[in-house]
């Protein structure tokens, strides 16, 4: 099934060859205050795997030497995903805007610590205090195409 998403205007829309998508749930302050809720969702994409139509705006900010560059609809400015210097091989899609995205659990939820008190997580879902390791971060994509 092609798994698709857009803006809300749709003036702006993205296709993803890849038929699994992994969304971790952030709990950072940064992701708070970015996304206006308790967490933001993300949806690992090989960049070789996505395309997107459509005019859009990008925002940099550079911390700890990374580049964070976060890309919204140029009419809208719905944000559609995000890109860093860190993994450049790698989008960061906001589940939200995919055209089907209830079907879609959170593999992990990372920085837990800065979680608001009200939220559960399952126990079976990976949660870490901080950003987990890579190694940490791959065991929980095991983990999570074990269980679907």
């Amino acid at each position: 099934m092609p798994i698709s998403g857009a803006c809300e205007c749709g003036s702006t829309t993205y296709a993803i060859g890849i038929d699994t998508l992994h969304v971790y749930a952030c709990h950072c302050l940064n992701c708070q205050t970015r996304s206006g809720s308790a967490f933001a969702e993300h949806a690992m994409v090989p960049i070789a795997a996505f395309t997107c139509e459509g005019e859009t705006v990008e925002y940099q900010r550079t911390a700890d030497g990374i580049v964070f560059e976060e890309v919204f609809c140029r009419d809208c400015y719905t944000r559609l995903f995000n890109r860093n210097s860190m993994m450049p091989d790698l989008v960061f899609i906001r589940p939200g805007t995919l055209a089907s995205s209830q079907i879609l659990k959170p593999m992990a939820h990372i920085w837990t610590k800065r979680k608001q008190p009200w939220i559960s997580i399952p126990q079976y879902v990976p949660a870490f205090e901080q950003s987990p390791t890579p190694e940490e971060f791959g065991a929980a994509i095991q983990a999570a195409d074990q269980r679907s």
